[in-house]
């Protein structure tokens, strides 16, 4: 009968780890994050710490297996790795992401009948979701948050609490839910009528203040203005793109798709990624040809290209973003600041030697120094190359930084016709509402778009298609939100009070565990 148990626990762990995946794009089912991490504690229910750990473990390596199955895709097929080197490397990558669900079941675990037990286990969660977002340079690739990228309603409060707002919601639901149905012994019976009340009040105002923005204007002192933004989207094959023979019909698929909407009179063109598949910064004649473009569309260029720069006899080479105005000015140049590990250089070389293959096909690039944004006001762009858009904190510094919208830049043909480009896409949405500026996507070979300062999903190109986007977007002001202002203050906070929460149910346990001395009569 226990191995029977195990194993039901064990298929529950499984399941929980489906519905998680279900809840992330492609699929439109993003409702199942509300309920997907009830298998999880009806498996850790009753369950000793360590065994809990494991579940959690198995739920967690479950789900990043099927989320991210595409790392199989791109280290075979562009970093010609073989089918079974691919393999391992995603399962390394799942087994080190299924350690944070791990600790979580554990931590549920061990709060398991403690006061308020469900808004504990919720800020758990975040906290090993903020751990996730920096440890090992960070890969905070589908918080639970980013799962409703689509409930405008419920991320709207992204402007005061980020994407770890919303998955704090979202399992403590899953933990209500749990003790609702009958499972008395995650939270304590005298506290679970307040968590019941204090949770409905937590999702009605999380409402009632996205049905607000949703349904107001801005409040902003006053009008910024606005600029009509061309995106061009040239869909260039990646096998092909840094053949030196193709570079010339690279140049002429963008200078065609962008004099193609110089009679709308755009106020910016925007293209993705390392669009210019060559150092722009040494002169030649496609660097010219790039150059003129601003000039006879009369609207600036923002693109990509890759750079380098020598000192003290080395060559760094590095991930550029360029902006260059109709009277063929250098308005400025942003370099990546965060790098992809794997597509852009290989950490730890020496124990990742098969890996280094793929920085081969890649690149092998150094970070930028600095971020701030570029172009003139008002027209102030905050850049964030390729998967840079997953990370809050960098679109914070330049909106702090006066930047009035914010661009993403990307070349998501690495990742074929996989879930990967509606995964990143989806991302994109928190950058927006979290600062309340507009943000504009440009990749090579999708999803290009523009998304609102409310989250709302202007505009979205097609993947592995020839694209030409244009949109009125109003321009972002000196205003800023709470959490551009603020930052991730809530995720901290959590992580805190978790570690002292544990810390003190470890200590109570020990206390409780230690022999009294007893005291003999004399």
């Amino acid at each position: 009968m226990q191995h029977s148990g195990q194993r039901e626990n064990i298929l529950y762990a499984v399941l929980s780890g489906l519905l998680l995946t279900a809840s992330f794009p492609p699929s439109s089912l993003e409702w199942i994050a509300w309920i997907a991490l009830l298998p999880l504690f009806k498996s850790v229910q009753g369950s000793r710490p360590f065994q809990a750990f494991k579940l959690g473990f198995v739920a967690g390596f479950v789900h990043f297996a099927t989320l991210l199955y595409w790392v199989i895709f791109v280290m075979g097929h562009y970093g010609h790795l073989h089918w079974t080197v691919a393999l391992l490397i995603l399962l390394l990558l799942a087994f080190y992401l299924g350690l944070y669900p791990a600790c979580f079941s554990l931590s549920c675990a061990l709060l398991r009948g403690s006061r308020f037990a469900s808004f504990k286990a919720a800020g758990v969660w975040v906290g090993l979701e903020y751990i996730r977002s920096f440890l090992l340079t960070g890969f905070p690739w589908c918080l639970l948050g980013y799962s409703q990228f689509e409930r405008l309603e419920v991320i709207q409060v992204a402007d005061l609490v980020g994407v770890y707002g919303v998955s704090f919601l979202i399992v403590l639901t899953n933990a209500v839910i749990h003790n609702l149905l009958g499972e008395r012994s995650f939270s304590r019976q005298g506290s679970m009528a307040w968590e019941l009340s204090m949770a409905v009040v937590a999702l009605a105002s999380t409402l009632a203040y996205g049905f607000f923005h949703l349904h107001s204007a801005d409040g902003r002192e006053k009008d910024p203005g606005s600029a009509l933004i061309a995106v061009i989207q040239g869909n260039i094959d990646q096998a092909i793109k840094w053949n030196p023979e193709y570079q010339e019909r690279t140049v002429q698929t963008y200078r065609r798709l962008s004099l193609s909407v110089s009679g709308r009179k755009p106020d910016l063109l925007v293209w993705p990624e390392t669009s210019v598949p060559f150092f722009f910064q040494e002169p030649s004649e496609l660097g010219r040809q790039v150059a003129m473009l601003p000039r006879e569309t009369g609207a600036p260029l923002l693109f990509g290209s890759p750079a380098y720069k020598r000192e003290k006899g080395a060559t760094s080479f590095l991930n550029r973003a360029y902006m260059i105005t109709p009277d063929r000015a250098l308005s400025g140049f942003y370099d990546k600041v965060h790098l992809v590990p794997f597509g852009e250089y290989v950490p730890l070389k020496k124990l990742l030697f098969f890996a280094e293959r793929l920085v081969v096909s890649a690149g092998d690039f150094a970070s930028g120094e600095k971020l701030e944004p570029i172009g003139p006001p008002p027209l102030s762009v905050g850049v964030l190359i390729c998967y840079e858009s997953i990370f809050p904190e960098l679109a914070r510094a330049h909106v702090k930084k006066g930047a009035r919208v914010l661009a993403n830049l990307t070349n998501d043909a690495w990742f074929g016709m996989t879930s990967a480009p509606y995964q990143h896409f989806s991302m994109a949405v928190f950058r927006a509402v979290e600062n309340r500026r507009p943000l504009v996507r440009a990749a090579n070979t999708g999803f290009s778009g523009f998304i609102s300062t409310k989250g709302e999903i202007i505009d979205r190109g097609d993947l592995f298609q020839e694209e030409v986007l244009l949109a009125t977007l109003p321009l972002g002001n000196s205003t800023t939100t709470v959490y551009t202002r603020h930052g991730d203050f809530l995720a901290l906070g959590l992580l805190v009070l978790g570690l002292i929460n544990l810390l003190y149910v470890l200590w109570y346990d020990f206390r409780k565990r230690s022999p009294r001395p007893s005291l003999k009569k004399t």
